[in-house]
């Protein structure tokens, strides 16, 4: 079965002329980490979807397009329910937590590290979040850092063929923030933009 290819288009149907499209993420800060993953997406370069200048980063939660004011579309995401976000954070009192990555792996449209939560933290604060806001899109969860969008059908088969030559190492991750960020929804792959640190175990 192959799998699915990225195309660099504007998808105006979505974004509806909106550009800052906003999610809860965890920042790699790990110089050992990221030179790994580094090394993984120049590996597979031949794989995934050139230019791409987003960070890694573990998606937490898929908020929608950041707006000052009312709700237009039922993808908006407003100040008011940023707020409430970070009032629920901040009543939770969350700790510092750890992670560790695991295998690499592959959706239909991406190739990525699996991410191995334990305590079932990601699950809690994904909760939390979502007591004032509905996820945009949502998915069934699966933690991850993702390396890149594949730009050619090719078969799963090859891919996972290449998986298994690899060396694969784990990294274990000690997390004492998430971020809240967005990205330009015109810029397929496009940078991260952090807008907003919240700090664990300090409230």
């Amino acid at each position: 079965m192959p799998v699915v290819a990225s195309f660099d288009h504007d998808y105006p149907e979505w974004h509806k002329g909106r550009s800052d499209f906003s999610l809860w993420y965890l920042d790699i800060l790990d110089p050992a980490l990221s030179a790994y993953l580094q090394y993984l997406r120049d590996y597979f370069s031949d794989l995934l979807y050139t230019p791409n200048t987003r960070q890694f980063h573990i998606t937490l939660f898929i908020c929608g397009f950041l707006t000052q004011h009312i709700k237009q579309h039922d993808d908006d995401f407003t100040q008011i329910q940023f707020q409430q976000h970070l009032q629920d954070l901040a009543q939770a009192r969350l700790p510092k937590f750890q992670l560790s990555t695991v295998n690499i792996n592959s959706f239909e449209s991406a190739l990525f590290v699996e991410i191995e939560d334990q305590h079932n933290v990601l699950t809690l604060i994904r909760e939390l979040l979502s007591k004032s806001t509905d996820e945009i899109a949502p998915l069934d969860y699966c933690p991850h850092i993702t390396l890149g969008l594949y730009k050619n059908t090719v078969s799963s088969d090859e891919v996972f063929q290449r998986i298994s030559t690899l060396k694969q190492q784990q990294f274990h991750l000690q997390i004492d923030h998430i971020t809240f960020g967005s990205y330009q929804a015109q810029v397929l792959q496009g940078p991260l933009l952090s807008r907003h640190q919240f700090n664990l175990g300090t409230h």
